[in-house]
């Protein structure tokens, strides 16, 4: 049997591009084992935080270390990729943040005309950037918390501006209150405020990340998550929870070992979690995701509603991230999810709108 040629795609010019690294030997291992080593031959590729893409060689040895290149004086530019790319079959890119998972390599692997693990262009931009995701999720009818949408020039506009923007802040969200930039993932740039000088500082900080940004209502809730598989008929996962004793879900809490802890199955109500399966399909459909997605939720106990937070396009993929963790407690061990992602994504290429494109 002829084997299947998959192009695992990691590294990325992102703020995650360690974790990048660590999802793709977890899935390098999950395309290697069992049934998967029969069918599919794993061609790894590597691009440098510089944007340079690196072939099979370099990008073994990147995976053997799990470390990033430093020297980035391999041979290589930005406009030519290595000669092995003209042989894939399918790719699986596993770049989280920007350039990643924000539409560009999709439109990229689009152009290429061949099958891609995960979501589109249109459905990895609107899941990176969370105004155009809440604004889509609000004309879905999905509920979620109250929030405000501003720009980097609102933020750095003359001193009489500024402090009329605050206000309206505050009297539309009050405190406490999230800034995040729209566009970045892994919780990066988001600050809790309590007050109005930390909101400015919050405010000032996010717009190095990014010219527009999001600030949300706090609330007192438990953060839930539930994992989707499939394109035109979604399955959702049962239901995690993140529990950790940090202020807030930010990045040190993340990505340490011991800061937080993982609940499968969270301990909810049935029909809490029919609910929250049930949204986060619906928000897979709202924009137009494919193959995966992690949904974001809270659960308000003290009034029983479920609110949406965000959606994943490309979540983390290491052999002990949420994605993965729920499929596998709802019966779908790693090397199977794996699979079934690259044979969702020849099927999405088979689809009449892809062979009309």
């Amino acid at each position: 049997m002829t084997k299947l040629r998959v192009g695992l795609l990691f590294g990325g010019r992102s703020g995650e591009h360690e974790v990048s690294i660590v999802s793709a030997r977890a899935i390098w291992n999950g395309l290697k084992t069992g049934r998967n080593q029969e069918k599919y031959e794993v061609i790894p590729f590597y691009i440098q935080k510089d944007g340079i893409w690196q072939p099979e060689s370099i990008a073994q040895e990147v995976l053997s270390t799990g470390k990033p290149l430093e020297n980035t004086n391999y041979p290589g530019n930005r406009w030519q990729f290595p000669p092995q790319v003209a042989n894939i079959d399918v790719w699986f890119p596993i770049l989280h943040g920007p350039n990643g998972e924000d539409g560009t390599i999709q439109g990229l692997l689009t152009l290429m005309q061949v099958p891609y693990v995960g979501s589109g262009v249109l459905g990895s931009a609107a899941g990176m950037d969370k105004i155009a995701m809440k604004t889509i999720f609000s004309q879905a009818n999905i509920p979620q918390v109250n929030y405000m949408s501003v720009t980097r020039e609102q933020v750095w506009s003359n001193p009489c501006v500024f402090p009329k923007l605050c206000d309206q802040i505050e009297a539309n969200l009050g405190y406490p209150c999230f800034v995040k930039p729209a566009n970045l993932g892994s919780s990066v740039g988001i600050a809790k405020v309590r007050n109005r000088q930390e909101l400015e500082t919050a405010l000032d900080n996010a717009t190095s990340y990014d010219r527009r940004i999001i600030i949300e209502a706090g609330v007192v809730a438990r953060e839930v998550e539930c994992a989707v598989l499939g394109n035109e008929h979604p399955k959702a996962s049962i239901i995690g929870e993140i529990t950790y004793d940090a202020d807030f879900y930010d990045y040190e809490t993340k990505y340490t070992e011991g800061k937080s802890n993982l609940l499968i199955p969270a301990p909810l109500p049935e029909t809490v979690s029919e609910r929250i399966q049930e949204l986060a399909v619906q928000a897979f459909a709202a924009i137009d995701a494919a193959g995966l997605a992690r949904v974001d939720f809270f659960y308000v106990e003290a009034t029983g509603e479920v609110l949406i937070n965000e959606i994943n396009t490309l979540p983390g993929f290491t052999a002990t991230s949420m994605y993965p963790k729920l499929w596998e407690k709802t019966g779908v061990p790693f090397p199977e999810l794996v699979d079934q992602l690259v044979q969702l994504a020849l099927e999405r290429h088979r689809s009449p709108e892809s062979a009309s494109k």
